[in-house]
């Protein structure tokens, strides 16, 4: 027997959010969605605080037509609508599905207000495909978790209220309410993961196993709350060891971990930086060449637009980019900031110590690269030092020193960075000095 679908679904789900300000609809015009806006449309108390998204991805002649549809049909349910217009070509490195999701919600985080709602129409035949995806590329109980009923969005929440729900009881609703929706052709294509799974795969899965949506289902919700406490652990085990200054993990203190702790760090680390999980090899091949290299090493093992590396008892996660080259640049009188690489701007701003600002501004200022052999002399110190032996007093990790800029005030080294001032123009006056700040792209 088929189950019954109702506008309770949706009233349950809005239930668990202290019924949210304003309510998107995640609105492709296919049926699915078309059955979720058409459930929220008959309950008149969100009528004046709801609105039908379609984002058009560019990738289909029809998807003009299609946005006409749905504008047209949140029109007829007496529902605001929006379109949203987005970029998604596949960038290196990521599948068209792929792109196509990241813009969709890219653009519709930013919709989502302060106790704002996104709905979304997927259901438990998503969430078995969803299950089945993860499990051939072999992931963990986060992945096996496959899609929450409802999670952070933006600065509001997503809700998937129909995600107890199966394909049939959609279909049904959609057949006894006389909907009229879009196909979309892409859908037959069996050249996506998705779509062979749906098409080709799941019918011959429930024709030996029926009810496989729900009991697979189930065991997603299994590995969900085994995953809660997991991450709590991995929390409690990551916040040993980690600097929140620098983003980096401590050496000694993860070594002392068991490995399957050490591989729950490393994810935890990945999360926290907000970077795609690394694959099963990858950790391995970090914790092996990296975490356990000779002392003196410096192993850069790279990947997915990162590269981790090591320097003294720290481990980094840092982004690849192009090698970075400070450039010689005269710095204009007046000016408060000044890009110096490409991923690098140096700012001034009023301080009580620092460069005296009569000299800052009747002086020449040039930023320029390091040459090599460069000393300072430090006030509260004796002598000139080499800039060599002051990064490493202060731990400054090899590749930060290559691209530090030094300033130059008519031809004298006056700072480093935002690191050190030379004794000879350096005072304590108030707010009549210069403080330098370096800021590096993300």
């Amino acid at each position: 027997m088929t189950e019954l679908l109702s506008s309770h679904s949706i009233e349950a789900a809005l239930a668990q959010c202290n019924n949210p300000a304003h309510i998107y609809i995640g609105y492709s015009g296919g049926v699915d969605s078309h059955v979720l806006l058409h459930l929220c449309a008959s309950i008149a108390s969100l009528k004046n605080r709801m609105t039908a998204v379609y984002v058009h991805h560019g990738l289909q002649a029809e998807a003009e037509s299609w946005a006409k549809h749905c504008k047209k049909t949140a029109e007829n349910l007496g529902v605001d609508f929006k379109l949203l217009r987005v970029n998604a070509v596949a960038s290196q490195g990521e599948s068209p599905e792929e792109a196509a999701r990241n813009a969709r919600y890219t653009a519709l985080k930013s919709l989502i207000g302060i106790e704002d709602a996104l709905l979304v129409a997927q259901h438990r035949d998503d969430q078995l495909e969803t299950v089945l995806l993860q499990l051939f590329r072999g992931s963990g109980l986060r992945g096996l978790s496959a899609m929450p009923k409802i999670m952070v969005f933006g600065q509001g929440v997503l809700l998937r209220p129909l995600l107890n729900v199966s394909k049939l009881a959609i279909d049904d609703y959609a057949r006894v309410h006389a909907l009229n929706w879009v196909d979309d052709p892409s859908n037959r294509s069996n050249d996506y993961d998705r779509n062979f799974l749906r098409n080709a795969v799941l019918p011959l899965l429930k024709q030996r196993w029926p009810a496989c949506d729900k009991t697979v289902a189930r065991s997603a919700r299994h590995c969900a709350d085994a995953q809660v406490l997991i991450s709590a652990l991995a929390e409690d085990l990551f916040r040993q060891v980690f600097n929140a200054t620098d983003n980096t993990l401590c050496i000694s203190q993860l070594k002392l971990y068991e490995i399957a702790q050490q591989r729950l760090v490393i994810r935890q680390w990945f999360h926290v930086l907000d970077l795609k999980m690394p694959a099963q090899a990858f950790v391995e091949r970090l914790l092996s060449e990296v975490l356990w290299a000779r002392e003196k090493s410096d192993p850069v093992l790279a990947g997915q637009g990162y590269c981790v590396r090591r320097y003294r008892d720290k481990l980094y996660c840092l982004k690849q980019a192009a090698p970075e080259s400070v450039q010689d640049i005269v710095w204009p009188a007046g000016q408060t900031s000044i890009k110096v690489s490409w991923n690098q701007a140096l700012s001034c701003v009023p301080a009580s110590a620092g460069i005296c600002r009569e000299q800052w501004q009747n002086a020449t200022i040039v930023v320029k690269a390091r040459n090599g052999g460069e000393k300072i002399r430090l006030p509260g110190r004796t002598g000139h030092h080499a800039l060599k032996k002051l990064f490493q007093e202060a731990g400054i990790p090899p590749w930060e020193r290559e691209t530090m800029p030094l300033v130059y005030l008519d031809d004298k080294l006056a700072a480093v960075g935002d690191l050190w001032i030379s004794a000879d123009f350096y005072c304590e006056k108030m707010l009549d000095c210069i403080g330098l700040s370096l800021q590096r792209g993300e």
